[in-house]
Order: C-alpha cells, then structure tokens, then sequence
C-alpha cells in the first residue's frame, strides 16, 4: 500500500492538445515485441469511453462509454468499489451522478439503480450509450483530481464498465481542454488520433492511470540484458529545467540501483515504463504502482534538494513493485476483483519486503546517510518488537487486516494501536533478518531469493501462494529445514529473528538509546479540560494502560505537581528513573481516578556501528556491512 511515481506510458507517448500538430511515440518498438499480456483477448467491438473537461473550474468531467454488438440480456453497469494498489473499499460511485442511457438514435433507456455501484439497463438494443458527471479533487495515488491545471485520472474512480464485457478491447479518447497546453501520459497505447488510446481489456485498462497536463518531459534508454527499455519521467510542476534534469539524474540511479537487485528490468509492455509525478501544492502524497507506470504525489517542491530526496523515496519503492507486485504477484489478487474488496494475506512480502528494498536502493544509492538509514531502521525495529499486536496476528493475519486500514474510513475508532502491527513495518524487518542470515548463514543475500522468485514466478506470470515462497526459499538455500522453520516461526506464527545477533555480524550494535531515561510509554499528550488529554490510545503494559488510563482521560496531577501541557509531565518524569513510581490523578468517564505505577525504561533503540561503540570489528563485518549496503551497480551509482 502504497508506491512508485512512475506512470505506464508503455506505447502511448505524450500527445499534444488537439490543435497540434501530432507527434510520434519516440521509442515504440517493432510490432512484434509487443506481448501476449497486452494482446486484446476478445474479437468483440471494443468498448469506446470518451471524457470532457467542461467544467475543470468545479472538478467535473463528462464521461461516456458506447457498449456495442449487445445481446438481449440485460446491461449490467458496474462503477468500481476498489482499485489495484488497494485492498480497502473506496466506492468511487459516491462521485458519479446524472447517470442516463440511450439507444443508437439517442432515445432514452430506462436505467435501474441496482445497488449503490450498480445499475441495470434492461431494455436495449445492439448499442448503448451511458453518460455521467465524474467530480474529483483529491489526486493521489487512488482518487481522480480535476481542475484547470490538469485531470489526474485513476480509471477505476473515473470509468465504469460492464459486467461481462471485461475481455473487450478498449478505446479511450481524452477531448482536452482547448488551449490548455495539455498532453496525455499514460501507459495505454497510442493510435493515429493523439488524443485516443486503446487497451487490451478492462484489466489493463483500469491499470493505466492518466495524466493530463502540461507536465515536463525526460526520457532515456535504459539497457537490460540484450535489449533495452524506454524510461519516461513525466513531472507536473513549477520547476525549472535545472530542477528537473538533476532530479532526472536521480532517478536514473535509483533505477540502475533496483535493476541490480533483480539483473534485469522487467519486460514493460511496448518496451516503456512511465513515472507519473505531481508535485502540487494541491495534491495529496502517495505513491501507487502499475504494470508499466506509477503515480507520484507530493506537494514537496523539487526546487528543494531535500524534497526532491525524499520525493525520490516513494519512487524507489514504487518502482521497486515494478517486479515484485506487479508481475511477482499474490494469487490471491490475481486477477483483480473491482468489485469487492482484494484481500491477500501475504502483503508482508509483497509490500513489506518492497519497503525494505526501497529503503535499500535508496542507501545503495547514495541518498541516505549511513546514520540516517540505521536510525530509520532502529525506528521500525522498534514499531515492530515492542507491538502488543503480535500477540493477536502474525504477519499473515495483519495483511489480511489490510481492508479496514489500506487508505479505509471509518468514524468509530479501533483499538489497532494494540492489535495491528503495519505489513509494510512487519514485512521490512522480516526482509532484514532474512536477509542478514542468509549472508551469513548461506553466503547468499535477499536478492538472491527475490530473483528466484523472479524467474519462477515474475517471468512466467504464474501466480505464487505461501507455499510457493517457502518452496522458492527451500530451493534458494538448499536448506528445507530451514525454510520450513522460518515459515512456521517468522511468517504463520509472530516470532521474529533475533536481529541483535543479526546485525552484530555486520558490525552493527543493535541497544537501548536511552536506557536511563523513565517513561510512562508512547501516547499523545495534549493541553485539554483544566488538564493534559491523551490524545491517542495507550499501548497494553504500558504505564500508562496499566494505570487504567485511556484516550479522552484528562491527566490532572502527577506525584502532587499540577499539569497543565505535556512538558509539566516530562519534567516530572525526568526526574525519576525506571522502576520508579508515581502517582496519577486523572479524570475518566466514570469520575476522578488516582493511581501508583511504576515508570518503565524508554523502550527506543538505536544502531550504531561497532567503530563508535568502540568494540572490535573485524574484516567479515566490514565486507558484509558494504555488501549489504553497498552499491550493486559497477562502478558505483
């Protein structure tokens, strides 16, 4: 959840408004090269969509879509209720309205609301024409952005479909505003009309988000094996031609970087992969991957070196899903479902160990300080390890928790604080320890397992299950044993490997970072009712819980001192050390409590090289630590 920026241009290049002069596709290979996955599956007319930007201003479009050579069934519509990328409902119908149906001479069909994502036409002829308003003002990763500065289009919260036409090509026109300047970026595939577009069928269609702007340009050729793909960075923003070229720069290495985990680029449908990038003000962050592209956004500018790095972060792990995701994929989402939820219980791996290579890429090249990197590692070992939320699930059962927290609403609350540990958090400290035993136990490394699962399950298109990663695991190590008890420990049970150990063969200290310091455990804290609220759930064995204390509860006096901000409870509890113990009086529901706990140590921990703890580091730990994090590109990044 979550994800990479680059969006699928595969075949269809930028394209200009209207009134332009057309351009071709810059690096469309031979016709031949297309692949069978993009290969339209059905001798049925196509399934024709156009939209209209009539009213940018206010965030609508017009959209239409003709159904032609029908039989006498009735037309089942369908507005999607998710979108790949998501295992959460989002019910884009909530944004279509006005909905109506007409027969080829334009007469009016009666249209029934089936369900609140449904309708029905029942009477019709061979062909039917359905138009809606679309409003959409949230561009991210998932939802559709509509205004004067551009139509950021995720198709499954734009288009509906029919249900049982999904194999039927697709043709697509984007009327562009005139005199908008704007070009069309999408991975869909180009055809002598610059502003239309086709698809093999509805899967590859609603992969396909578009971007239509007046966005900036960069492309080059990237070599794999005996071939070499077109990688396409599209960037919608205010920045200068400086701005872009050195962020191009950038990318250019975070892709060499990935593409040496995995010794070759993923073979993108018409040889093009596409970054799709809004940094707007307007915009709202995410990342979500496709086949042959990726939406980015962020409203950090990349006129800001700083920004730009950390733009470049959510690139990396979408790209990163380029293989694993996209084409290693979870047979338990394939092929999506968009109309109910894609539920997979093996999330860790294909969005935990995602996350784990996004941060590693970004290491390996060169755009995060050593320490910085095993600070943010220390941080989510300790998310991780000090969790109430193993108790209840492993990492299977928290991926199958992903429909209630992927980007989902709701307006009661949870008690997820406790019971729910994040699979992209989980699967990442998975992937380190793997990685670190299979270095040291093995001499193998983590990319070593990804590239297996690559060529028996990326290559083939052959979906993996549970028992295929163990397999792969088995046969990658020569070692079943080994796979089977990681598996049944690690991934169906909440063990976890012991990563002081771990890390120690890299000549890495895994400790306390305060072991001095008292604390009554990780909660908001704000000003609120003549005292100081907490302002998030209490963590089970906490000081905090222990005491009784809840979100809401009012904190008024501790060991007699009167608080009225988070700092008065601070500087009591520095006072103190760990084991020591205080009294709480504090307002409830029920009335006003008082109660005696004792403060425990601060759990955080940090990492810190041997060199600086001034233990003795060997050769073999200097050699694994670099080999690790290293660059894997010859001749650096």
């Amino acid at each position: 959840m979550t994800r990479l920026t680059l969006l699928l241009c595969a075949l269809g290049l930028v394209c200009p408004p209207a009134a332009a002069v057309a351009r071709a596709p810059t690096a469309t290979p031979p016709p031949d090269t297309t692949p069978a996955s993009v290969t339209p599956s059905s001798a049925a007319p196509p399934v024709r969509y156009e939209i209209r930007f009539p009213n940018a201003a206010h965030h609508e479009a017009d959209v239409s879509v003709t159904f032609s050579g029908l039989g006498s069934a009735p037309l089942e519509l369908q507005m999607s209720r998710s979108s790949p990328g998501r295992y959460a409902l989002h019910e884009f119908a909530k944004n279509a309205y006005g909905l109506a149906a007409a027969g080829p001479d334009g007469g009016a069909l009666p249209v029934e609301k089936v369900t609140p994502s449904r309708w029905r036409v029942s009477r019709h002829g061979a062909s039917v024409t359905v138009r809606y308003t679309l409003f959409g003002d949230h561009a991210d990763g998932t939802y559709p952005g509509i205004d004067r500065t551009h139509a950021h289009l995720d198709m499954p919260a734009v288009f509906l479909y029919a249900r049982g036409l999904e194999d039927r090509p697709i043709e697509v026109t984007f009327r562009l505003p005139e005199g908008s300047g704007w070009k069309v970026g999408t991975q869909l595939a180009p055809t002598s009309d610059p502003q239309r577009f086709t698809a093999p069928d509805l899967q590859y269609f609603m992969d396909s988000p578009t971007e239509l702007s007046d966005f900036d340009e960069r492309a080059w050729r990237e070599p794999s094996g005996d071939t070499a793909y077109t990688i396409r960075l599209f960037v919608h923003q205010r920045c200068s031609k400086e701005d872009l070229d050195r962020y191009e720069s950038m990318v250019k290495r975070i892709v060499r970087e990935a593409k040496a985990v995995f010794g070759e680029l993923a073979p993108y449908d018409y040889g093009t992969y596409t970054f799709l990038a809004g940094y707007l003000p307007w915009v709202h962050g995410d990342g979500m991957e496709h086949r042959n592209s990726t939406f980015l956004t962020s409203t950090r500018p990349l006129a800001d070196s700083a920004d730009a790095v950390r733009n470049l972060g959510a690139l990396a792990h979408e790209f990163f899903h380029s293989w694993n995701m996209e084409r290693i994929r979870d047979r338990a989402i394939e092929p999506f479902d968009f109309s109910r939820v894609d539920m997979s219980g093996l999330l860790w791996f294909g969005e935990g160990f995602t996350q784990y290579y996004g941060q590693v890429v970004m290491e390996r090249a060169g755009f995060t300080a050593r320490k910085d990197y095993l600070a943010s590692l220390a941080r989510t070992l300790d998310y991780v390890i000090d969790s109430p939320g193993r108790r209840f699930r492993g990492p299977i059962g928290m991926s199958r928790y992903s429909p209630f927290v992927d980007a989902a609403r709701w307006v009661d609350r949870t008690n997820a604080p406790n019971t729910f540990i994040s699979y992209y958090s989980y699967g990442a400290v998975l992937a380190l320890g793997l990685d670190l035993e299979l270095r040291t136990r093995y001499h193998l490394t983590l990319d070593d397992y990804m590239r297996a699962m690559w060529k028996r399950y990326g290559l083939t298109g052959t979906p993996y299950t549970l028992d295929g990663l163990r397999a792969t695991l088995g046969r990658v190590t020569g070692d079943t044993a080994f796979a089977r008890r990681f598996f049944a420990e690690d991934i169906e049970d909440s063990h976890l490997p012991d990563f002081a150990a771990l890390l120690g063969r890299a000549g890495l200290l895994l400790r306390p970072a305060h072991p001095d310091r008292a604390t009554l455990g990780s909660a908001r804290l704000e000003p609120g009712d003549g005292g100081v609220r907490v302002g998030s759930g209490t963590l089970i064995g906490s000081p905090l819980y222990t005491a009784g204390v809840d979100m809401g509860d009012v904190i008024h006096e501790i060991d007699g001192h009167r608080t009225m901000s988070s700092q008065d409870i601070h500087e009591v509890i520095a006072s103190h050390s760990p084991g020591d113990s205080v009294t709480l009086v504090y307002a409830a529901r029920d009335g006003r409590h008082r109660a005696r706990v004792a403060l425990t140590a601060d759990p955080a921990r940090e990492i810190v090289p041997f060199e600086e703890a001034r233990r003795p580091v060997t050769d073999t730990m200097r050699r694994l630590r670099e080999s690790w994090l290293g660059s894997e590109v010859s001749g650096g990044s």
